[in-house]
């Protein structure tokens, strides 16, 4: 009987994991994970990766204060070009706004900002809605009928409308546009949870737990909650898209982030005369990094719907 070298045996087996590593990879959405990676890298590291201050005007040179002011000494030089327009420079690579700050510095630390308002909103609101959620479905009676009653009303509201309702009887800050964020999205999750809680109480495992005299409450933490999770995390990955551009809504509306911190939609609502003076980056790059995010979120939130879903998954 023949027998297979060692080394060629161990080359077989790595090539069968990269083939199971290929096939892996393949069915990843790579793009949006790459771009969400960037985004949650710079957000994270602002204050080292970014060239400048975020609320700091940049020094200028003495060739620019000449061109702009005519002088040789000025504190800052406000709407400097891009560094491939004339007049622009290699350490402010996207130009300054109209205070003399740098573009892309304040574009890493605004990142930071929508990614702690979305997601800790996000999560608040998801943890909220998935509790009512359960306790609607699992405990049903007088807790279904007032808990679904509510979240029918609650969904009944336009997001941005409601969210603005709500900034105005509060002041501007980062936290209270996390917490409208939570109460604008959590009936979203308490709608979907409930009813998966009604389809998982009805199997052999739960009603088994109910039989040997498990409480409600350890049912609910260790049966329900777990099995509710996909769910929950594809509603989280969508709605994240979605607070984003409620954050940039409420700041651009003068709602959200209060200056002189740099959101995005605060940094277009700031520049937005400058796109009608032909100072088109100051709106569209803030615009731009808004749209990345969404799109990103918004595919993996549906490459995880198809993933965890076995219906669509064996299509």
């Amino acid at each position: 009987m023949a027998t297979i070298p060692i080394g060629a045996d161990r080359t077989l087996a790595a090539v069968r994991a990269a083939r199971r590593g290929y096939r892996v990879l393949r069915g990843l959405p790579i793009v949006p994970l790459a771009i969400l990676a960037l985004l949650a890298a710079v957000a994270v590291l602002a204050p080292v990766l970014a060239p400048h201050g975020k609320l700091d005007p940049v020094k200028p040179t003495r060739e620019q204060c000449l061109a702009k002011y005519s002088t040789p000494d000025c504190p800052y030089v406000d709407n400097a070009p891009p560094f491939w327009a004339a007049g622009g420079r290699l350490d402010t690579p996207l130009g300054t706004d109209s205070l003399g700050r740098d573009e892309l510095s304040r574009l890493m630390h605004g990142a930071r900002i929508s990614l702690i308002v979305a997601l800790t909103g996000t999560l608040f609101a998801g943890a909220i809605g998935t509790l009512l959620g359960v306790l609607a479905g699992y405990m049903g009676r007088w807790w279904d009928e007032i808990i679904m009653r509510i979240t029918d009303a609650w969904l009944t509201l336009p997001s941005l409308v409601f969210a603005i309702l709500l900034s105005s009887v509060r002041e501007p800050g980062l936290w209270n546009v996390v917490l409208i964020l939570a109460l604008v999205f959590w009936s979203r999750y308490s709608r979907a949870v409930r009813g998966e809680v009604l389809a998982l109480r009805e199997r052999d495992f739960v009603k088994l737990a109910e039989i040997n005299g498990i409480g409600k409450l350890t049912i609910i933490w260790r049966h329900l909650i777990p099995n509710v999770m996909n769910t929950v995390m594809v509603l989280f990955s969508l709605q994240v898209g979605v607070a984003v551009i409620i954050e940039a809504s409420l700041s651009f509306l003068g709602f959200g982030v209060p200056p002189p911190e740099p959101s995005w939609g605060l940094m277009m609502a700031q520049e937005r005369e400058s796109l009608m003076e032909g100072r088109w980056w100051l709106e569209v790059f803030p615009g731009a990094c808004i749209t990345m995010l969404v799109l990103s979120a918004n595919m993996l939130g549906d490459w995880l719907r198809v993933h965890l879903d076995p219906q669509l998954r064996n299509r």
